[in-house]
């Protein structure tokens, strides 16, 4: 004979009620949902406008041969045969990565020393200034800086030649030899961007609390010591979003290298963007340089998950 045993309900646990039950959420309740939606309906909007649906539309064109004039042609995966076995495609992917390497570690060692040097004692108006100053060059355009450094690094009649000729060196032909190209664009990107890294690390020497540092001189260390051992854990969160936005706009590279050496001497010079360009708006051809596009897309999603994956080891959170 068998029986049948109640289950048993938990005391501190109430069962739900059925969803009939559940009581509708208030007019107020609704209007705070409605109004949150309203804010946020601009930024999805934009994201799917300007993001996801560019994006869409770059692989989908990817797949065609297209001139704008005829109509599409399907072509499946040729636009990136051509791309793979294009040697002025080959020579910007190699020239953009080698100017990713140089300039963002240029960039992250600079921002990181001056913010060490801003952060140190002085009085409040000069750390201000400094920030300030630091910081204009970033909202600039890039275009227009690099027009005016582009007759600063002429090798004839260059400020940054004359300066050399004071100090008895040489005039350096920046903007018309492959090593003295790349220099040139990497030291105006440099400039230009470092701002931005530099009021990051600002702004996570200030989160680091000051008992740490106070230990640290109580066990005997001291300058670069201190700093190996305990800044650069603490600020490491930061280290990881700063040089994650660098490589991104690196690797995104165009005004700079477009408008001092139009990608030349020869290709010493050429990005993959301005291959992209190149390739779309004066060649007409729009398939390729959507697969080009898409190739480097895929190249910013790598290294960016790669730096992740590697943040689980040497970042520090505390």
């Amino acid at each position: 004979m068998t029986s049948t045993q109640a289950p048993t309900v938990r005391p501190d646990r109430a069962a739900d009620p059925p969803a009939g039950d559940r009581p509708r959420p208030s007019a107020r309740e609704r209007g705070a949902r409605l109004l949150a939606a309203l804010f946020l309906a601009p930024t999805i909007v934009g994201i799917v406008v300007f993001t996801v649906v560019p994006i869409a539309g770059s692989v989908v064109l990817s797949l065609f041969h297209w001139n704008v004039i005829d109509s599409p042609r399907f072509a499946g995966t040729a636009n990136y045969r051509e791309a793979f076995t294009d040697s002025t495609v080959l020579v910007s992917f190699g020239n953009t990565l080698v100017f990713m390497v140089l300039a963002v570690v240029s960039q992250l060692l600079i921002a990181l020393i001056l913010a060490l040097a801003v952060n140190g004692r002085m009085p409040v108006w000069l750390r201000s200034a400094f920030r300030s100053a630091f910081f204009f060059p970033l909202v600039l355009s890039a275009a227009s800086i690099s027009v005016v450094m582009k007759y600063l690094f002429n090798q004839d009649f260059g400020v940054v030649n004359w300066l050399l000729g004071l100090v008895g060196i040489a005039p350096v032909p920046w903007l018309t030899s492959e090593n003295g190209a790349m220099a040139a664009v990497i030291l105006v990107y440099v400039w230009q961007q470092f701002g931005f890294s530099f009021l990051l690390f600002v702004g996570g020497l200030n989160n680091i609390p000051k008992e740490m540092h106070e230990a640290a001189s109580l066990d005997g260390a001291t300058g670069l010591r201190k700093h190996l051992h305990v800044t650069l854990p603490l600020l490491s969160p930061t280290l990881l979003v700063a040089s994650v936005v660098g490589i991104i706009n690196a690797l995104q590279v165009f005004e700079q290298p477009y408008v001092l050496t139009n990608g030349g001497p020869g290709d010493s010079t050429r990005t993959v963007v301005m291959v992209i360009y190149e390739t779309a708006f004066e060649q007409l051809r729009f398939g390729t340089a959507s697969a080009v596009g898409v190739l480097l897309f895929v190249l910013i999603m790598a290294v960016t998950a790669f730096q992740f994956r590697l943040s689980r080891r040497f970042v520090h959170y505390q």
